[in-house]
């Protein structure tokens, strides 16, 4: 469900200006792992941190995140990336 994936993103877009180590933003990450594995495949920590990466370096990813916020995509990927290698 796309749909459900994008809702993810636009919480992420609330957080902006947060910090990507922030609790909140910590627990998105998680509920997008859960989201992922309970839609599309298991997300283990190795998968979502490529798919964080992905996020901010695939243009079409990234234009598509962005439409919930410009930086969305980027925020999003911190937040995985510290959420990944903690």
């Amino acid at each position: 469900s796309a749909e459900g994936l994008m809702a993810v993103f636009s919480e992420f877009g609330e957080l902006l200006d947060a910090d990507p180590a922030a609790e909140q933003a910590q627990t998105l990450v998680a509920k997008l792992q859960q989201f992922i594995t309970d839609n599309y495949y298991t997300c283990t920590r190795e998968i979502l941190k490529g798919l964080g990466q992905m996020y901010v370096m695939d243009e079409r990813f990234k234009e598509n995140i962005d439409k919930n916020g410009e930086g969305t995509a980027q925020f999003a990927s911190s937040a995985i990336t510290y959420y990944s290698t903690h």
